[in-house]
């Protein structure tokens, strides 16, 4: 089958290009940088208008739709409008090229359970409602998905992703970073949930979802195992030989976050307690079903 990822020069898009094209499949990339990627033909698109030279190849494929710039960053007007537009706009040039150049037969749209914002305790299925805010997440989110509504396919999935763990991603190494420097203590009260993925089963799931009919709307890709804060380090203090380490207040989170990091404080304040109901019906295994298997 043909395959064709948007986005998928990052780090994420290499490891499905890789997975696809070992099963033999025709690997597409769309990219807005030129550039090799193993395994796959690499198109130069804008993610903006619509074109010829890559549009015609989404008929009859499968299109994984992963684009959109990095949440890591300050949440100012300017960059949350960055990672909203660097989303939607992409997406509905996506949408409008198989409108009028042919249609894919699957359409995988990438998203994120942070569209449920700060969600406490809740435990959270593909039925759970979406939060008003804050619009860095919920906000972006509920706009990167509705791009996708009028999108044309036999089949269309929303992934609703918790944070992948991969080697090499700037979330993890700086976890990793702080933990080695002793600072590795929970955040804040450390209830805050982390509903997360080790990056092969999210390969894996991405695979049965293509390969499952029954799946379709809102799916949960992320680990049926969601852990908090204090857990999450822990498993880090642990994996580093590392001992206890003090809390960090919320208010050091918001002032390092900001001014050290560059990065947005809520995504370490806040959480989501998510599991992948639907993926568990269908009887999916997840291979790496702990942090700490994960982490190690």
């Amino acid at each position: 089958m043909k395959v064709v990822i948007a986005g998928g020069a990052g780090t994420l898009g290499r490891e499905l290009v890789k997975h696809f094209a070992k099963q033999g499949n025709d690997v597409v990339v769309l990219s807005r940088r030129n550039g090799l990627v193993d395994g796959a033909r690499v198109l130069v698109w804008d993610g903006r208008s619509v074109s010829e030279d890559w549009a015609h190849e989404l008929q009859n494929s499968i299109l994984i739709n992963l684009s959109g710039e990095l949440v890591d960053r300050v949440p100012t007007e300017e960059n949350i409008d960055l990672l909203e537009n660097s989303r939607v706009e992409p997406t509905e040039a996506l949408v409008q090229a198989a409108l009028q150049f042919g249609a894919p037969n699957i359409w995988l749209q990438m998203s994120t359970l942070a569209i449920y914002g700060d969600a406490g305790d809740q435990i959270l299925t593909e039925s759970s409602q979406a939060a008003a805010g804050p619009r860095q997440m919920a906000g972006v989110a509920k706009s990167w998905e509705s791009a996708a509504t009028d999108a044309p396919a036999m089949r269309k999935v929303l992934l609703r992703t918790g944070v992948v763990l991969q080697p090499g991603t700037p979330a993890l190494n700086r976890l990793v970073r702080i933990t080695k420097l002793f600072l590795g203590g929970k955040v804040a009260s450390g209830k805050q949930w982390v509903s997360w993925i080790d990056y092969r089963d999210f390969i894996r799931a991405v695979d049965f979802i293509i390969k499952e009919p029954g799946l379709s709307g809102v799916v949960h890709v992320t680990s049926p195992s969601p852990v908090t804060n204090a857990d999450l380090m822990r498993t880090l203090r642990n994996s580093y030989n590392r001992p206890w380490s003090p809390p960090t207040p919320a208010l050091l989170i918001k002032v390092g976050a900001t001014l050290l990091f560059r990065t947005d404080p809520m995504l370490a304040l806040t959480g989501r307690r998510a599991v992948p109901q639907k993926l568990l019906e269908k009887g999916f295994v997840f291979e790496i079903d702990s942090i700490s298997k994960a982490i190690r």
